[in-house]
């Protein structure tokens, strides 16, 4: 579900690396990994514990979530550590070590999935598949239009980030924005939140430990896997302006992995906090 909910922003920082090389197509790349994980761990965290507060008369354990907590430690585990490797690869001038870095970020990535896939039977089941767009009436579909639609699909994902690179570059130019702070608030807002509403509706069906992994392993994706191709491709710099994200992210991250290694539990409140951190943001970008 991470994974897949998180193909769309991910094609914009890889579109934007493979296909321009100047700085304007290297902020706005580096602008969409950023924006992610803060993004995730603000907003995302935030509209979950908002989720969590609107159905307390209905959950009995109200303000807990009912998460299995070893799944969460595990993504912020990875997370952190990666998402520190691949920042601190833009500190390094030895090429060599910043090459191995971006290897390690690969192998990082593949031993969480493995993990995720050896363990995922202990939590609770996703709901069933919607009927393919190509093929509604069919509860079996063939392969051929599975394929169609997954070829349709990522046809149309790819266009979509080329035409937001292009595009985006354009309006900074004529709102005086650079390029890496527009990419920053609009690539995550436009691609990753509303995808994020499958975990609202998780989260109302009482599937907290799926609402919340949505987020969490859309986190470990987008902030170790996608650095280590930005390494590769590009001069990999973060580019002025980065410092307030990256240091809203860790202390979101933080609060939420420290409580949950503390208690046991997560707390919807500790959750809400993500939108005072994001509301913090705003003001350091305003002022």
């Amino acid at each position: 579900a991470a994974v897949g909910t998180a193909m769309p922003e991910s094609l914009i920082p890889l579109i934007a690396f493979v296909t321009g090389g100047g700085v304007e197509q290297h902020q706005i790349g580096i602008g969409a990994i950023i924006g992610a994980p803060f993004m995730l761990s603000t907003l995302g965290f935030f509209i979950s514990g908002m989720v969590v507060v609107l159905e307390a008369r209905r959950r009995f354990d109200f303000p807990h979530l009912r998460v299995d907590e070893r799944v969460i430690r595990r993504d912020f585990f990875f997370f952190l550590i990666g998402y520190s490797l691949g920042l601190s690869a833009a500190l390094i001038e030895n090429n060599i070590l910043v090459y191995l870095i971006a290897v390690f970020l690969i192998v990082w990535y593949s031993l969480y999935v493995w993990l995720t896939l050896r363990f995922g039977a202990e939590i609770e089941h996703s709901t069933e598949l919607s009927p393919l767009y190509f093929s509604r009436s069919k509860h079996n579909p063939r392969l051929r239009l599975v394929i169609l639609q997954v070829i349709v699909g990522l046809a149309l994902l790819i266009t979509g980030a080329n035409l937001f690179v292009e595009n985006v570059g354009v309006i900074s130019d004529i709102l005086g924005v650079p390029p890496f702070i527009l990419s920053l608030l609009i690539a995550p807002v436009a691609t990753e939140l509303p995808e994020k509403f499958n975990s609202v509706i998780w989260l109302i069906q009482g599937k907290d430990t799926l609402a919340l992994g949505n987020i969490t392993g859309a986190m470990v994706f987008q902030s170790v896997l996608l650095p280590s191709i930005g390494i590769m491709f590009t001069d990999w710099q973060i580019v002025a302006g980065s410092a307030t994200p990256i240091v809203i992210t860790y202390l979101s991250v933080g609060l939420v992995y420290s409580l949950l290694l503390l208690r046991k539990k997560l707390n919807c409140f500790t959750l809400l906090v993500g939108g005072l951190l994001y509301a913090v943001f705003v003001w350091v970008m305003l002022h």
